[in-house]
């Protein structure tokens, strides 16, 4: 399962008009500012459209603009040659499904392509969160013994760690002479009380009864010396809680002081789970969410409990949380340091667009991609925050092949209006190499024939660039053979950020392209 961060996913989900597609791939997808482009005469002649908005005779389809193939992101609202390549720009009309970055596929590629839609809908994603943790002690149903006066160990009724025992079951027999003698004075002072009533000495009754808290007796004890009227100079300690000893410092006959501790005891009726939550799954998981709870050791059996807390501590390695789970613990079964697996019922989610989680595209022979930003997923569904509508369909099998085919990824940030900012993965800022002849020279742009450029993956070709910002220099001239540096600004255009002319010898060698060329052959989609 994956908790998950906001990012953006590509869909294919709203259908377009029917027509031809035509996406291509460019190193340097965003558009490029160029100077408008020239409307040829033969255009004008054969009535063929002069702006966006006409009538294309030959085809009866309005012409929305005009583009160059190798360079989708530029638009042209009239026709003429493509200022990047040796080559004439290209209509797209109306009701081509590429002007929306979409793709038209015939029902029987589809059919080959095994492709499926299923609507997106709306509804809660039931989502599980399982953890897996170690049993421990529940540290809140503990019970210490201690010794409340000095005294001697004559006998141990529990004499190993780990030993289990029950509540009011006996542990120790301590010998306390300290007890003695306040005993016998309690006792004495009892008999005298009594002999002489009415004489106003019951407060010495009381004093030596204070005694006898004093020394450590507890109130059950003092009532067996009133009841017996026998000194008891041995007193037994009994579990106060049931479960198993956990610490044993003592052994027969050992002198013990007053306050030192001779037992821990840990209940076993209820049972932590600290369970290794991921971080990203934290934010679903709450104290008071149910749980249940399953042991390797305890095949078959299904445990019941509650989150206890959300420990504030993230581990830095793992990149977990820890989530304190208390368990009800019948018959002992679960004991600490048990492998345990938890399953969390995370609190209701609000009603969000589900769609299937391999989705990808849209059907009905047209697919455009679509930006979403997308939740938690779980059980093949997907949360949709935004970029869907219930009732919509998307593409759920062989969205990948269409993909690779019409390279649907980068559709949508390649289809941008000029000046907008660079693609992901190229940064304003990023520079290239390459070497060529200078073709021409204006006041605003310098034109290249260059050899092909491995870092865009583009091939030979002849193409304007903007000038450097301090001007092309002046021992630059037509014709010269360069070696230059450019990068894409913020505006979408290409500019030079550096040209020199190339040494005579390297100059001679051929390196770059012999004049302009027809068509970008080598450049990569």
């Amino acid at each position: 399962m994956n908790a998950k961060r906001l990012a953006p996913f590509v869909l294919a989900a709203v259908v377009l008009g029917a027509g031809g597609y035509a996406l291509y791939r460019l190193g340097v997808d965003q558009g490029m500012k160029v100077a408008g482009s020239v409307t040829s005469a033969s255009s004008a002649a054969t009535g063929a459209p002069q702006k966006a908005g006409d009538v294309d005779p030959t085809t009866g389809k309005k012409v929305l603009y005009w583009h160059d193939p190798m360079v989708p992101g530029q638009k042209f609202d009239k026709p003429g040659k493509s200022p990047f390549m040796d080559m004439q720009l290209v209509p797209m009309y109306a009701d081509s499904d590429t002007d929306a970055g979409g793709v038209a596929i015939s029902s029987r590629v589809q059919q080959n392509l095994g492709v499926r839609t299923a609507p997106v809908k709306q509804g809660a994603l039931n989502m599980a969160v399982e953890a897996v943790g170690s049993a421990a002690y529940n540290e809140r149903d503990v019970a210490v013994v201690q010794a409340r006066s000095n005294g001697f160990l004559e006998r141990l009724y529990v004499r190993a760690p780990l030993d289990p025992v029950r509540q009011g079951q006996p542990l120790a027999e301590l010998y306390v002479p300290d007890w003695v003698a306040a005993q016998e004075e309690y006792l004495s002072a009892k008999r005298i009380a009594g002999q002489a009533a009415g004489r106003g000495i019951d407060g010495l009754v009381d004093g030596a009864k204070q005694r006898l808290r004093l020394s450590g007796m507890s109130e059950d004890q003092i009532r067996r010396i009133e009841a017996s009227g026998v000194v008891q100079a041995r007193t037994t300690l009994t579990a106060p809680i049931s479960g198993v000893v956990t610490e044993l410092p003592v052994r027969e006959g050992m002198t013990v002081m007053a306050g030192a501790p001779l037992f821990r005891i840990n209940g076993l009726s209820t049972i932590w789970v600290n369970a290794e939550v991921p971080e990203n799954l934290a934010a679903m998981i709450r104290p008071g969410n149910p749980v249940e709870a399953r042991a390797t050791a305890l095949p078959g059996v299904t445990l019941k409990g509650k989150v206890s807390a959300i420990l504030p501590e993230v581990n830095p390695a793992t990149r977990t949380l820890k989530a304190r789970v208390e368990l009800a613990n019948p018959g002992n079964q679960l004991v600490p340091g048990m492998f345990v697996t938890i399953n969390f019922a995370p609190a209701a989610h609000k009603d969000m667009l589900l769609v299937p989680t391999e989705a990808v595209i849209r059907g009905d022979g047209k697919f455009v991609p679509v930006d979403v930003d997308v939740g938690l997923d779980s059980n093949g569904q997907t949360e949709i925050h935004k970029g869907l509508e219930v009732g919509q369909n998307v593409v759920v099998s062989g969205q990948f092949l269409i993909d690779s085919e019409a390279s649907l990824k980068g559709t949508t940030t390649r289809m941008t209006e000029p000046g907008a900012p660079p693609a992901a993965g190229q940064a304003v800022g990023q520079t290239h190499r390459g070497k060529g002849k200078v073709e021409a020279i204006s006041k605003d742009e310098i034109t290249l024939s260059h050899g092909p450029i491995a870092s865009l993956q583009w091939g030979p070709m002849t193409m304007s660039f903007k000038v450097p910002a301090n001007g092309v220099p002046k021992n630059v001239a037509v014709g010269d053979r360069v070696a230059f540096e450019f990068g894409q600004g913020k505006d979408g255009r290409f500019e030079i950020v550096s040209i020199n002319p190339l040494p005579v010898t390297e100059a001679r060698a051929r390196d770059a392209p012999k004049g302009p060329i027809a068509s970008p052959a080598g450049a990569k989609p």
